[in-house]
């Protein structure tokens, strides 16, 4: 997700080796970038603007965010990529971040051609105002100016043939900044939360007049927060009152996806039994091999796509949500079982317990750690951290001093003789060289990792088992010298310690209890057996052996040789 798909419009020429050579660079660059960025006020735009409610994806297709500091976090857009990846994984949709730390309106156009423009967008999904107004309270002058730029940021989108999505600005949380400790003006935290939402309501008419689509990230961030605060006063998804944490761009990136129509089920699977051949409905794949009866099913499935996995990261935002019933449930729902305890297996595996009556209203698998599908969605997420945190973040970074540099040269043409402005430009350049090589070389990286996760975002077909459950008893009879061992302790030992234990009677039989008095799940323990308080070991280790425990009556008959003596 990220390589540009044609010829650039321009290059860095990277290749120069000196200072002055970087200084033609820059210079080169912004006159290019300059007057590719005219408004065309003759109307050359003037197409009628389309509104768009979702976006029409075909393989190959590529979205551009363009944005300032949270879209360069590289969070709500590797959230984004991860539900592609898992949701469409028959599509390569290639998504290519162009967020720069502290962008404004006018720093995003200075970067248009080439981080936005050579990858040859459909979409281009713009967040930008964080910055642009200020952190302070409304400005005209500088409402003005965004207003302005975001007018040319339309029309350089509609000149390269994409489609705009406007998102707006996200939330100042204000209340965060009070607890930070930091000193804050106060006309900030009163007022600049305020200003986002007139610039978001400005960008709601702005969609409509200029085409494209809408996202409002604002609205649910500020909801969701004020609704996590009736429990915890001082609940926050952006400590740093600006750029939200993880299950803040969780939000976002679920905001995104709900407002272009991709919030719906990953797939249902409806199953009637009876005396009858099993009746199947399922949506989101395809279920063959279907048997059942009363008390077992079996079925083949092949899903469509995997699970959204989001990481633990953003668990807040995942509860908030309710991000797994609403954007990517996965439902088993089946009818005419007897009554009774059911096992769910997968390929082979233990997934689950549920009744008969649980399965009947049905069952929701997508956030279960247990299912291969969704290991297999972790793995998917996993890979894409790797993506960004290696390749994606680092060459955002190199656009830093670039936009850094803009900035300098800008303030120099204002004020010539300004050495200290003249040395960052220096430095600046120095940093330049070699710009376009090492944005090539983490595309590359990106591009071997993106090749990585598509040989395991397909999803497998799944063997799906239902079988009744019948409760492990585990009778134990012990002779020890071929006569009974009385008043013994006998446990069953597992990974999680004594699963079931019991002492033997004057018979030398006991029958195990777990000690919750939940049921004794089948598999493999070690049968420990202690002395009484009345017997002492004659050998220096308690006698132990593994046993396999399985669904139903187990008896165990030991024969012990001469280690226990009554005292």
């Amino acid at each position: 997700m990220g390589t540009p798909g044609g010829a650039r419009s321009w290059r860095i020429r990277s290749q120069l080796g000196n200072e002055e050579a970087a200084v033609q660079t820059v210079r080169r660059l912004s006159l290019c970038c300059g007057l590719l960025i005219l408004w065309n006020a003759s109307g050359a735009f003037s197409a009628e603007p389309r509104r768009v409610d979702r976006l029409d994806l075909q393989d190959g297709d590529t979205i551009v965010f363009l944005g300032d500091s949270i879209t360069h976090q590289s969070l709500f857009t590797q959230y984004v990529e991860d539900f592609f990846y898992t949701r469409l994984p028959g599509l390569r949709i290639r998504i290519h971040n162009s967020g720069v730390g502290g962008a404004k309106a006018s720093d995003a156009l200075q970067r248009f051609d080439r981080d936005v423009a050579a990858y040859k967008p459909k979409y281009v999904a713009v967040l930008l105002g964080m910055n642009d107004g200020g952190v302070k309270p409304y400005d005209d002058e500088l409402f003005q100016t965004y207003r302005r730029d975001m007018n040319r940021i339309a029309d350089r989108i509609v000149e390269i043939g994409a489609t705009p999505i406007w998102m707006t600005p996200t939330m100042y949380d204000a209340t965060a900044a009070r607890a930070s400790g930091r000193p804050v003006p106060a006309e900030r935290t009163e007022f600049y939360n305020a200003t986002l939402a007139y610039y978001g309501a400005w960008l709601r008419e702005f969609a409509g007049t200029r085409g494209g689509a809408f996202v409002d990230l604002y609205g649910p961030l500020n909801e969701l927060t004020h609704q996590a605060r009736r429990d915890q006063a001082d609940f926050t998804m952006i400590k740093d009152a600006v750029h939200p944490d993880a299950p803040g761009q969780l939000v976002m990136a679920a905001a995104f996806l709900e407002d272009l129509q991709f919030a719906k089920p990953l797939s249902n699977i409806r199953i009637t039994v009876g005396s009858q051949a099993p009746v199947v409905r399922a949506t989101g794949g395809v279920a063959t091999e279907v048997t059942g009866t009363g008390d077992e099913l079996s079925f083949l499935w092949e899903a469509d796509g995997l699970p959204w996995a989001p990481p633990p990261e953003t668990e807040a935002g995942i509860r908030l949500l309710n991000l797994g019933h609403r954007w990517t449930r996965e439902a088993l729902e089946v009818h005419g079982l007897d009554p009774g305890q059911y096992d769910l297996l997968i390929d082979g595996e233990p997934v689950g317990r549920f009744s008969a009556e649980q399965l009947a209203r049905h069952v929701e698998l997508q956030s279960n750690p247990r299912t291969p599908q969704y290991q297999q969605a972790v793995q998917v997420a996993e890979l894409n951290r790797k993506r960004n945190d290696t390749a994606i973040r680092p060459l955002r970074n190199e656009w830093r001093d670039f936009q850094a540099a803009r900035r300098v040269e800008a303030g120099l043409a204002f004020q010539p003789d300004n050495e200290k402005l003249k040395a960052q430009l220096a430095t600046l350049q120095k940093s330049l060289i070699g710009i376009e090589e090492r944005i090539a070389a983490h595309e590359t990286l990106a591009s071997e990792i993106d090749n990585e996760i598509r040989k395991v975002n397909r999803p497998l077909p799944r063997k799906y088992e239902l079988k009744k459950h019948v409760p492990a008893e585990v009778s134990v009879r012990i002779r020890e010298g071929g006569r009974p061992l009385m008043n013994a302790l006998v446990q069953l030992h597992g990974l999680l310690g004594v699963m079931a234990e019991a002492r033997t009677d004057g018979t030398g039989d006991c029958l195990l209890q777990t000690q919750s008095g939940s049921d004794l799940d089948p598999g493999d323990y070690w049968l420990v057996i202690k002395p009484g308080p009345r017997m002492e070991l004659a050998a220096a280790d308690m006698f132990s052996q593994m046993v396999t425990v399985r669904s139903g009556r187990n008896e165990f008959e030991l024969q012990l040789e001469t280690c226990l003596k009554s005292q």
